[in-house]
């Protein structure tokens, strides 16, 4: 079975920064892209970054300047660096990764539990 355990959430006042971690493990063969996303009380989930296994980087407009995200594929773990956070930033975050088990299986996507993530005006 495949996990993605997310760490580094929190509460912080505005303009604070925050680093959050997401560790895949279990019967991996391949990962492929792996992202964070957030969805926030009374939204829809919303893409926040996301990286190719090349290091290739997006990311929504609002965190562009202000996030990044980076990986270490050794370790099938990837981070978000949040930085000049912002109260509308408030949001349970969430690590999505595109994994093969198997050489010959079908690339699918795994998602972490979540993690709080909280800023204070």
């Amino acid at each position: 079975q495949v996990q993605l355990v997310e760490s580094g959430g929190g509460f912080v006042q505005a303009g604070g920064s925050l680093r959050l971690s997401c560790a895949a493990s279990g019967l991996i063969f391949s990962v492929y892209d792996m992202a964070w996303y957030r969805q926030a009380p009374g939204k829809q989930r919303e893409l926040v970054a996301s990286i190719t296994g090349s290091l290739s980087t997006n990311y929504a407009d609002p965190e562009k300047g202000r996030f990044t995200i980076s990986r270490d594929n050794a370790k099938n773990t990837v981070f978000l660096q949040m930085n000049s956070l912002k109260p509308e930033d408030t949001a349970v975050y969430y690590c999505s990764a595109e994994i093969k088990v198997t050489r010959f299986s079908s690339i699918m996507d795994y998602w972490g539990q979540g993690t709080q993530v909280t800023v204070s005006a």
